[in-house]
């Protein structure tokens, strides 16, 4: 029987809960063969998810999940996962410093919008809050709590850091385009993730598909923890259809998504093997 996969988890480097050891280490304890690190928009954990993989005998993937703007129809937030490719590529240094930059803006932004409306937020309170961890809106909204200038985090996201409230700030995204070029030139392979979450129907998904092609996307994935069977069989036409390498994965989150298991999703995966050797020989002609 062919063993199993896991192409997209989290780990405590952006919004997991588990350390990139501890993703490692259950990996192995539930019998999977190899395993991607692909945190958002950082590869922070990668070190340590290499020498856990060595440490304990797991094959290890480095991965990424970058966050782009489709600037098309209602403009969907996606997101694409590179696998495969060199923490160490200068191209990929590059974009995550232009990722780290626009985050500070934005988090410097909202700390003052905060202040100018009466509340006494400081960015630093908030880094403090986050840890070492990417700061988030989450994190903002643990301070106003800590603080108790909200009764609840649903306020806070309902009264100031949702679009359209007083301190929220939108992101600056990357291109669909620069976020390909970035792993390809880093050797790797870029994959669309979840397609089914970007609010569009099955044409727009063809578009989608057709556009980023053009910008040389390698793979989709096909295999994801909240597909239905048909939503599964609609993924695997397009990947059919466009000439695209499947990929897969639970987007495990840890206690941030408990209803997720490593390599298992809702119980409904069963990623094999096979899939990344396709992915892993695409990677060879992408260096």
């Amino acid at each position: 029987m062919e063993k199993t996969i896991d192409l997209h988890t989290h780990s405590y480097c952006s919004d997991g809960t588990f350390s990139p050891e501890g993703l490692v280490i259950l990996a192995k304890k539930q019998g999977l063969r190899a395993i991607a690190l692909t945190d958002h928009d950082t590869t922070d954990g990668l070190t340590l998810f290499r020498e856990a993989g060595e440490k304990h005998g797991m094959e290890t993937i480095c991965g990424i999940e970058f966050a782009a703007l489709w600037e098309h129809r209602h403009q969907p937030e996606i997101h694409i996962v590179g696998l495969g490719f060199s923490p160490n590529a200068p191209a990929l240094a590059s974009a995550l410093t232009e990722i780290k930059e626009s985050r500070d803006r934005r988090n410097e932004k909202m700390a003052a919008q905060l202040r100018a409306i009466g509340l006494p937020v400081t960015l630093e309170e908030v880094a403090k809050n986050a840890g070492g961890q990417i700061i988030t809106r989450a994190h903002f909204a643990n301070v106003l709590l800590q603080k108790h200038l909200v009764p609840d985090r649903a306020a806070a996201f309902s009264r100031y850091l949702s679009p359209g409230c007083p301190g929220y700030v939108a992101r600056e995204f990357l291109t669909p385009k620069l976020c390909i070029d970035t792993i390809h030139a880093a050797g790797g392979v870029a994959v669309l993730a979840h397609p089914t979450l970007y609010g569009l129907e099955e044409n727009g998904l063809r578009e989608l598909c057709r556009e980023l092609c053009g910008f040389g996307l390698d793979g989709i994935e096909c295999f994801y923890s909240t597909y239905t069977p048909a939503q599964t069989k609609q993924i695997l036409r397009l990947a059919e259809e466009f000439h695209l390498l499947p990929s897969g994965g639970s987007d495990f989150h840890g206690d941030n998504k408990p209803d997720i298991q490593l390599g298992r999703g809702k119980g409904n995966l069963s990623i094999p093997y096979s899939l990344w050797e396709a992915l892993r020989e695409k990677t060879q002609k992408n260096k």
